[in-house]
């Protein structure tokens, strides 16, 4: 059983949720803050690194492909090279907010489909572990528990957290159900606190195709974006305290 587990939310993705994003920042644990790839931009960072630091709650970079239109939430054909240069602008668009607002870089966290994609590419994985390596050395990179960026993290000399998704249904092969399938998110609170919980406490939960699924994860994610978003974070923080959990930024592994 985990002694202990890492509550987060991604932030600063739209304007008109900053109120909802500050809210949240009241329960979670750490926080990954849109960098201007799918969403967000100098503003928007300085104001949840702001809300972080005033809460002491740990903030990492949400850095993403390179796609405004659709959120992030396709995969992009696109060279290494403009990637890399993508991303490193991203990182280095944090930094600067996180130095100016005096907060350390906790974490660095990719979003969306360049997310999913890392975890079953190792080329792209490599990829994007060298890139946060090189700009923000010794700083953990989050990845889906049980896919290549665990390897390509240690490859490249950074610490890993391992990743669990509290509103999303897995796949019997512990991948996300794709967004675009019936029943791949999860709406209900009260079913996302269990599932938080499962995770936490090393127990089973029920992935599409109906077989047991047992997941380590060292922080488990909820997306401020989702509906009843506030409403779950609650729910999900009451269950795993409930459970007996120290709830705490994951250090990495």
């Amino acid at each position: 059983m985990t002694a202990q587990i890492d509550l987060n939310a991604d932030l600063g993705e739209m304007p008109e949720s900053a109120a909802r994003d500050i809210a949240i920042l009241d329960i979670v644990t750490s926080c990954n803050v849109a960098c201007g790839g799918h969403a967000g931009d100098a503003k928007s960072m300085a104001a949840m690194l702001a809300a972080a630091k005033e809460r002491g709650v740990a903030a990492g970079a949400h850095p993403s492909y390179p796609d405004r239109e659709h959120f992030g939430r396709r995969s992009l054909d696109i060279s290494a090279e403009s990637l890399t240069d993508s991303l490193r602008a991203q990182i280095a668009a944090f930094a600067a907010a996180a130095d100016q607002a005096e907060v350390p870089i906790h974490h660095i966290k990719p979003h969306g489909a360049l997310y999913n994609d890392m975890a079953d590419d190792a080329a792209l994985a490599k990829l994007m572990a060298d890139i946060c390596a090189a700009a923000s050395p010794g700083t953990p990179l989050v990845g889906l528990a049980d896919s290549h960026v665990e390897a390509a993290a240690r490859s490249a000399g950074l610490p890993f957290i391992a990743e669990a998704f509290v509103d999303r249904r897995y796949t019997d092969a512990a991948r996300l159900v794709p967004r675009g399938r019936d029943g791949a998110v999860i709406a209900d609170p009260a079913a996302r606190a269990a599932q938080a919980r499962a995770f936490a406490t090393g127990d089973a939960i029920e992935a599409e195709g109906g077989t047991s699924l047992r997941i380590r994860a060292d922080t488990l994610c909820l997306h401020s974006d989702s509906d009843a978003a506030l409403e779950s974070a609650a729910a999900i923080r009451a269950a795993l305290e409930e459970a007996g959990l120290t709830i705490e930024p994951a250090a990495g592994r």
